[in-house]
């Protein structure tokens, strides 16, 4: 018979019990920050119809949807398909759900997604996203654009990362720009030129604006624009210094002064800048913008990244519900930090006990169950090991699972005391069950 292939599909992760319980821990620390934060738990469905999803994909992401194919569909399960991100299918939930949630509504889902992107490292087509966003109706106050950004930087420090550096921009101050220098009608195509500039050299920047046929005087003028970074001060002078009184510029840079504003008196004035370069790539964002990058590991790319959207339910309802939110990738951050050996470890050590019946008898079980149940009442983890093998080799069993050994015979039945070995050290210990 053929034997069939085992091995993951490529771009899946799939890991061992040691690193899955690291990745869970790494998962888990994220979650409890966005709580503290006062974010409520949700979860959607990783299937939903396909017109919902590509009624916001756009761009690249649009080609990278997968279909769901049954061998016999009905009618409604013709045209469905795997989310790509959990922020479209939220602008479904609000719209299904919204007589029965309170706005603003501060909401968090940390789930899987699917892309179906060329495999290649740390890019992987099924991931987990650590979502937080902030919904409102009808309006929805630009501080809550900082406290985003502050809930997803906290949630990073839990990780133990390197020095980190969010990068902010505005999407209206660029759209601004742009009116004033008539090129509305390649906007499109500029947000997407400025959106892949880091990823390859300026004349290469240069010669696809210049392919838009804008001149080269403008040309200079936007490459000039998205070279504008650093601290608030300095680039809320620069772009004022324009002079323009277009409504949409002018208002993109109230809003990212008083965005930075509120995260420097948050005391993450060090962790901040901004820079005209963000624009992110999903058509869906309309105003803050964020990127997060390990300076020192620049090669990683973003880590954290999101923004404000103001009209994402607007295909689905009349009524408006502008949002803001972000999401740490987190499948991918955990494989590169691996990579670079940046994962912290500590804290994810729980003491895992083995428990062998020596001969299997009733007796033993029945005493070994009864340390377990002690054990797990005292926060440890206990494994049974149910065995016709020999004594030796239900210790090597033990030494590839646990901590900890205790090894429950004849003696310890009747005297209801035992050992307790630790595995590392040789250590024994004492117990009165």
């Amino acid at each position: 018979m053929k034997k069939l292939n085992t091995s993951p599909i490529s771009g899946m992760q799939e890991l061992l019990p040691k690193e899955q319980a690291v990745f869970n821990k790494f998962k888990d620390d994220v979650r409890e920050v966005y709580r503290h934060h006062g974010f409520l738990e949700i979860e959607t469905p990783t299937i939903d119809r396909a017109e919902i999803l590509f009624a916001k994909a756009g761009g690249e992401t649009e080609k990278q949807i997968y279909k769901v194919v049954k061998t016999e569909e009905t009618e409604d399960e013709a045209d469905q398909a795997l989310r790509f991100d959990q922020t479209v299918p939220l602008a479904r939930y609000i719209v299904e759900h919204e007589s029965d949630l309170a706005f603003p509504f501060r909401v968090t889902q940390v789930g899987r997604s699917f892309r179906g992107e060329r495999a290649q490292k740390g890019r992987f087509r099924e991931f987990y996203q650590a979502d937080i966003d902030v919904i409102g109706r009808n309006e929805l106050a630009i501080e809550y654009d900082a406290e985003v950004i502050i809930t997803l930087s906290r949630a990073l420090d839990t990780m133990h990362l390197p020095q980190k550096l969010i990068r902010i921009s505005n999407r209206k101050i660029l759209a601004g720009f742009l009116e004033e220098l008539n090129l509305q009608e390649v906007a499109k195509d500029i947000f997407s030129i400025v959106d892949h500039a880091e990823k390859v050299p300026l004349e290469k920047t240069r010669e696809w604006l210049a392919s838009l046929s804008i001149g080269d005087e403008r040309v200079n003028n936007v490459l000039g624009f998205i070279a504008i970074a650093g601290k608030r001060v300095d680039v809320v002078e620069r772009l004022n210094r324009f002079g323009f009184e277009n409504e949409k510029f002018k208002e993109g840079i109230r809003e990212l002064d008083r965005v930075l504003s509120i995260l420097e008196k948050q005391g993450l004035g060090d962790s901040v800048v901004a820079d005209m370069k963000i624009v992110r790539g999903l058509d869906y964002y309309t105003g803050t913008v964020f990127e997060t990058i390990l300076p020192d590991y620049k090669e990683i790319g973003s880590i954290c990244s999101g923004g404000r959207y103001e009209n994402l339910a607007g295909l689905y309802t009349d009524q408006q519900f502008p949002g803001v939110g972000g999401s740490i990738g987190l499948t991918r951050l955990f494989y590169i930090l691996n990579e670079y050996n940046l994962v912290h470890r500590d804290a994810v050590k729980r003491e895992r006990y083995a428990i062998v019946p020596f001969a299997n008898s009733d007796t033993e079980i029945e005493m070994a169950h009864k340390v377990a149940d002690e054990l797990r009442e005292n926060g440890k983890d206990a494994d049974i090991v149910f065995s016709d093998k020999k004594l030796g080799d239900k210790i090597k069993y033990a030494g590839r699972t646990a901590d900890y050994l205790v090894v429950i015979g004849e003696n310890e039945v009747n005297t209801g005391k035992y050992q307790v070995k630790n595995l590392a050290t040789g250590e024994v210990t004492d117990v009165n069950s």
